[in-house]
C-alpha cells in the first residue's frame, strides 16, 4: 500500500509518496481502507514540525487527519464497529496517516457514515466539525439566543461553526473574504463584514462567543468585542496564550479533540441535512503532493481538497 510521509520536519519538498505496511490495530483501535481522504492545514503545520514535542522523532511520518472508507479490521475491545462498516472520521494526532491507502485509528475517532451522505462529503468532516463543537459547545456553552460572531465564517472550520451555532439557536455574525460573503448569508450568517476592509475592533455590536476561526485575530480585539460574560474561542492557542486562560476565563483556546458523541453528532447533522462542506477539488493519489503544496502556498478552492484513493 501506499501513502504520503516524510523523513524529517521541514517544507513541502519533503513529501514523499511511498510504500507502507499496515500495523494491526491495537486495543480500542481499528483498520480502515481509505476511500478518501481530505486537507488541513494542520497536515503542513505537523509537518513542519510545529507540534514535534507531541509528535516526536521517529521517521518517516505519514501525513493526513480526515478521511471516509470502510472498516477493514478491529482490535481487541472495539464494541462500536464491525468490519464492513462504512465510517468517517479522524486519524490519531501523532501518528496521522489519512492521506494513504489505509489507516489505523482509534474506534472513538470514527462515526458511521450516513447511508445519505457520500464518501466524498463524509470525508470532508472530521476536524471541521470536531473543532466547531469543540469551540462553542465543550468551552462556550452555547446556548439559544446568544449572538456569535466567527472570524473566517467562509472557511471550513468557520462554515462549521456558522452551521453548529445555527442548529443550537444562536444568531450569527461574521467576517470573509469578499468573494465568499453571499455563501456566509446563504448559511445563515445575519450580518457578514469583510475582513480586508473592516476593523473588527471596531465594530459596535458586543457578542457571547467570537470565535476566530481563520486564527488571524489578537486577543485584545477578540476580548473587547464580547459582552460581559461573552467568551472569545481562540483556534491559534500558545504556551503563552494557555497560561493566561487559567487567569482570564474569557479567553478558550482551543484544541481540538475528537470523541464519539461528538462525531455522532456530525453524522446526525449530516444526514439530516444541517451539516455539510462543500468540496473544492478532487485529486488521486498520485497529484496529492501537487495540491497540498498549492494549498500551503495560498491556494483558494471555495472548498475541501480531497484526494481519491480508488
Amino acid at each position: 500500500m501506499k501513502r504520503i510521509q516524510y523523513h524529517q520536519y521541514g517544507g513541502p519538498d519533503l513529501m514523499r509518496l511511498e510504500d507502507f505496511e499496515l500495523a494491526s490495530p491495537g486495543t480500542g483501535e481499528v483498520a480502515v481502507k481509505v476511500r478518501f481522504a481530505a486537507i488541513n492545514p494542520i497536515d503542513w503545520k505537523l509537518r513542519s514540525g510545529v507540534m514535534k514535542i507531541v509528535t516526536g522523532k521517529v521517521f518517516p511520518r505519514a501525513m493526513g487527519m480526515d478521511f471516509s472508507g470502510t472498516i477493514t479490521a478491529i482490535g481487541p475491545g472495539v464494541t462500536r464497529f464491525k468490519i464492513g462498516d462504512a465510517v468517517f472520521g479522524l486519524a490519531r494526532f501523532k501518528e496521522s496517516g489519512a492521506l494513504g491507502e489505509a489507516v489505523i485509528t482509534r474506534e472513538a475517532f470514527l462515526a458511521r457514515k450516513p447511508d445519505n451522505v457520500s464518501f466524498e462529503d463524509a470525508a470532508c468532516l472530521g476536524t471541521p466539525g470536531v473543532t466547531a463543537l469543540n469551540g462553542l459547545v465543550d468551552k462556550a456553552k452555547l446556548k439559544a439566543g446568544q449572538h456569535v460572531f466567527i472570524n473566517g465564517c467562509g472557511g471550513a472550520i468557520g462554515e462549521a461553526a456558522v452551521q453548529i451555532a445555527r442548529m443550537l439557536g444562536a444568531t450569527v455574525s461574521g467576517s470573509c473574504s469578499a468573494n465568499v460573503m453571499e455563501r456566509a448569508r446563504s448559511l445563515g450568517v445575519q450580518n457578514v463584514f469583510d475582513y480586508r476592509t473592516t476593523d473588527l475592533s471596531k465594530i459596535a455590536e458586543r457578542f457571547d462567543v467570537v470565535y476566530d476561526t481563520a486564527a488571524t485575530m489578537t486577543v485584545a480585539t477578540g476580548l473587547r468585542m464580547l459582552r460581559k460574560g461573552g467568551v472569545f474561542l481562540d483556534l491559534n492557542p500558545s504556551p503563552g496564550k494557555l497560561i493566561r486562560s487559567i487567569f482570564d476565563r474569557r479567553l478558550k483556546p482551543i484544541i481540538g479533540a475528537p470523541r464519539a458523541d461528538i462525531l455522532d453528532h456530525v453524522a446526525h447533522a449530516a444526514q439530516d441535512g444541517k451539516f455539510r462542506i462543500p468540496v473544492g477539488e478532487v485529486v488521486p493519489l498520485s497529484g496529492a503532493i501537487r495540491l497540498i503544496g498549492a494549498l500551503e502556498a495560498g491556494r483558494k478552492l471555495g472548498g475541501k481538497g480531497l484526494v481519491a484513493m480508488d
